[in-house]
């Protein structure tokens, strides 16, 4: 592993630029292309309006419908409109609707009033009642308003404000919501705030492509992705998750290999098998009991005697060289094999545990890095030296934690990859065998290259003369390109060979990326001022919620979490989305 690198490489990797980089396109004649913008957003609650307002409105364009209806179509579909679409090409707009629960057009009579003229019989609760207080859903169902808004109170309470149906027998209509609004807000204002809030919701609650930052205290920030849901993310108040299962980010482990293990590590599941490894259970009170001495013949604290071959119960009268009444001299294979695999187990967990402890204990202590190298830096620039430029420093050093924990995770899912409790039969040992080769010497080449890059950062180069100062400067930008090579390398070796013959597709993980997560932008919350549509009706919302102060998590410059105050907006005037929906 020391020659690694070669003279050519050496003068070939020189550039700050290029250690960051990662020299992907080394083409005199290529034509730069402007980096893309992030594809991820963070939407805040004053932008949630103008994020559910873009997928309304092309809704509401493209099939002439009201925003009810479209919103219906939307939750209906989790807010997927492309799905929406094919659903619509493929089995036409009346399957779309009846399955949405919206009454097509052409089937409503247009010329019933919503409210009636004349006397009107309730059939829910068989009384004739005036028709000016009864009304009539797009389905053309009519009520008194008294059991409507019971209804809709009792849906609001049971969480399904979000698809209120009509009450008649058979009907999948979806009731309006601005009648449901109007015939709560009535007697229960609060509830028809928490009718509101739960619409606002549903557009991450229902939308597989935007959840909320798992952040303790939360928030109260949302993230859209734009492409594959399996990414690695971070907010705005500085937490890094995974996208898909919530916790923090574990590529190239996949979700649930990083349950898994993060369950194993947690829970007593490995001191369960060393009791079964080195005790045996008490035959009359099943306690566990470890043998101290030489003889087979052991008693429980409970005051059973037993023998440790087999685990009998037996009398206390013994001799040297057997028990009194007692014979185990039959050899018993299912019992001593599972003994034999509890202890191969054991120690197979104990191998991947230790070695991705200790890469996490590593990379904790070089978080502590960042405060010494930045002493060693200042203490440089202030050096009459034609060595200027320290950001190879903090290339190198970024470059350590990226591949460090790349590392730290290889471990785990080398434990599930090549164990026997997911691809038993999805690969024969002799194919195991292979792969876990092929892997394992990616990961060695990664873990001693690590190694090498953490040492070259760790030395005294504020104490050094400036030749040997640039000749860690020229170790540590040409380790923090192989290093990203081959962090890439691994990637593709695990999604190419590993994983991408598997015939179970459950075990995706997010992609490598050179530059690390990528870190959500704000989505703009500029409403258009000729936009007609609103999503919600905020012309009755209490002035009392102004005053509710809202905050948003952030790092201040000692990595500390810290509030800071978030400029209420419209929605602001209506809820707070850092209260529960079951508060209000």
């Amino acid at each position: 592993m020391d020659d690694y690198f070669s003279s050519e490489e050496e003068e070939e990797y020189c550039s700050d630029r290029d250690a960051l980089d990662g020299l992907e396109n080394d083409d005199p004649d290529y034509d730069w292309v402007p980096p893309k913008g992030p594809s991820t957003k963070v939407i805040t609650k004053e932008s949630l309006l103008c994020a559910q307002r873009g997928d309304l409105r092309r809704v509401m364009e493209l099939l002439s419908l009201r925003e009810h209806h479209a919103r219906t179509l939307l939750i209906h579909h989790r807010w997927d409109v492309e799905k929406l679409l094919a659903v619509l090409v493929e089995r036409g707009k009346a399957c779309l609707f009846a399955n949405a629960g919206v009454p097509l057009t052409e089937d409503q009579d247009l010329s019933l009033p919503r409210h009636s003229t004349s006397t009107v019989m309730c059939d829910i609760c068989m009384e004739d009642i005036p028709g000016q207080i009864t009304t009539r859903m797009d389905c053309s169902h009519c009520y008194c308003n008294d059991c409507w808004t019971e209804h809709f109170v009792v849906k609001i309470n049971e969480g399904q404000s979000k698809r209120i149906k009509c009450m008649a027998h058979k009907c999948n209509a979806i009731c309006d919501e601005a009648i449901v609004r109007d015939l709560v807000r009535r007697r229960h204002p609060d509830l028809a705030n928490k009718f509101d809030r739960f619409l606002l919701e549903s557009y991450i609650e229902d939308n597989k492509m935007v959840k909320w930052c798992p952040s303790t205290p939360h928030c109260g920030n949302a993230i859209r992705i734009e492409e594959d849901e399996c990414c690695e993310v971070e907010c705005s108040c500085g937490l890094q998750f995974c996208f898909s299962c919530l916790s923090e980010p574990h590529s190239p482990c996949s979700c649930l290999m990083w349950e898994l293990w993060s369950k194993k590590c947690r829970d007593e599941s490995e001191t369960v098998n060393w009791i079964t490894v080195h005790t045996k259970p008490c035959p009359k009170c099943h306690k566990p009991v470890e043998k101290n001495g030489g003889c087979n013949l052991v008693s429980c604290i409970c005051g059973q005697a037993f023998c440790w071959l087999c685990g009998g119960a037996t009398g206390r009268d013994h001799t040297w060289s057997n028990i009194a009444g007692h014979s185990c001299g039959r050899y018993k294979e299912d019992q001593e094999q599972k003994s034999e695999r509890a202890k191969r187990d054991l120690y197979r967990y104990m191998h991947y545990h230790n070695r991705y402890k200790a890469h996490l204990d590593s990379f904790k202590l070089e978080n502590k890095l960042r405060e010494t190298i930045q002493e060693k830096v200042s203490v440089s620039e202030e050096k009459e030296s034609a060595l200027r430029d320290f950001t190879w420093v903090t290339n190198g050093l970024y470059r350590l934690f990226r591949s460090r924990r790349v590392l730290l995770y290889s471990y785990p899912f080398a434990f599930y990859m090549f164990g026997e409790e997911l691809f038993t039969d999805e690969m024969t040992d002799e194919q195991r065998e292979i792969k876990q080769h092929l892997f394992e010497d990616q990961q060695q080449q990664l873990e001693a290259n690590v190694e090498r890059l953490s040492k070259f950062l760790e030395e005294p180069f504020d104490e050094y003369d400036e030749k040997k100062v640039m000749d860690v400067r020229m170790h540590v930008i040409n380790l923090s390109v192989v290093t990203d090579t081959l962090c890439r390398k691994m990637y593709e070796c695990i999604e190419t060979d590993l994983l991408g013959c598997l015939a179970l597709g459950t075990h995706n993980i997010a992609p490598y990326k050179s530059k690390g997560i990528e870190r959500a932008a704000a989505l703009n919350a500029k409403a258009d001022e000729s936009d007609k549509y609103l999503p919600l009706d905020f012309g009755k919302a209490g002035a009392s919620e102004l005053d509710r102060p809202s905050g948003s998590g952030s790092l201040d410059d000692s990595g500390r979490p810290t509030k800071r105050a978030r400029t209420e907006g419209l929605v602001g005037a209506l809820i707070d989305l850092n209260v529960p929906a079951g508060g209000y």
